[in-house]
């Protein structure tokens, strides 16, 4: 997998990422909501709902960022989500967001890095992932120790941006290239961020290829489905 960062600093990755969602936490959750035309809340409620099957009572959601996942995540009738995330301006959101929905009983945020996550082994029933992944620095660090927290038999759940195939490709292309950063740019005053989301998609081992690194850091009965034209993918996998 090709290392893209936002800014092209001499900085490690990952902290180029926590700044960038520091930059932008304040327009976030209006840019996701404008720029995918709320296609995204539909994608997280399909992955809630494969979750809701195992019926798990301890999530961990990585990547947490705003909380969106964190608390639909709730609907799985889980006792409690742990969030993580690297940026604290990102959390600082995800925070108010819950106090108004008087979920902090059951929602706790916490600063922590996917590859050195602060949990004993065999801790979670579940972890979740939205759209964090890409943005691992070591994709396969990040990988296994979400494996080393899950419980044997515990499920991980990813969405992720994926490319669609046909004539639908060259539109998406289009959109992601040129629209997507201009809207960014022009909501967020940050003018890297949301040129960094195409080129960090772009270089992204999605479908097939994803399901095969999964299985190389050790998970079992791996699975993807496509959303919406192959737009994004749902990974399944367990420990």
């Amino acid at each position: 997998m090709n290392q893209v960062t936002p800014y092209n600093q001499t900085q490690a990755k990952k902290e180029q990422v926590a700044q960038m969602f520091d930059n932008i936490a304040f327009r976030y959750d209006f840019l996701n909501s404008l720029l995918s035309m709320g296609i995204h809340k539909g994608w997280r409620k399909k992955a809630v709902k494969i979750l809701t099957q195992k019926k798990p009572k301890y999530i961990l959601d990585v990547a947490s960022g705003t909380a969106d996942f964190a608390i639909e995540a709730l609907k799985t009738g889980a006792q409690k989500v742990v969030g993580v995330d690297i940026s604290e301006g990102m959390l600082a959101v995800g925070k108010e967001k819950i106090k108004k929905q008087n979920l902090e009983k059951n929602i706790e945020l916490q600063i922590a890095d996917a590859e050195h996550l602060p949990f004993s082994n065999n801790t979670f029933d579940a972890v979740t992932v939205g759209f964090g992944v890409r943005n691992f620095e070591h994709l396969e660090a990040g990988l296994q120790d979400m494996l080393r927290v899950l419980k044997p038999g515990g499920t991980l759940v990813v969405i992720e941006f994926s490319k669609p195939s046909g004539f639908f490709s060259w539109i998406y292309k289009g959109y992601f290239k040129y629209v997507t950063p201009m809207v960014g740019k022009l909501f967020s005053k940050d003018s890297r961020a949301y040129s960094y989301l195409p080129e960090s998609v772009a270089v992204f081992p999605y479908g097939a290829h994803f399901c095969d690194i999964l299985q190389q850091c050790g998970y079992q009965k791996v699975y993807f489905k496509k959303l919406t034209l192959g737009i994004a993918c749902i990974y399944v996998a367990e420990k």
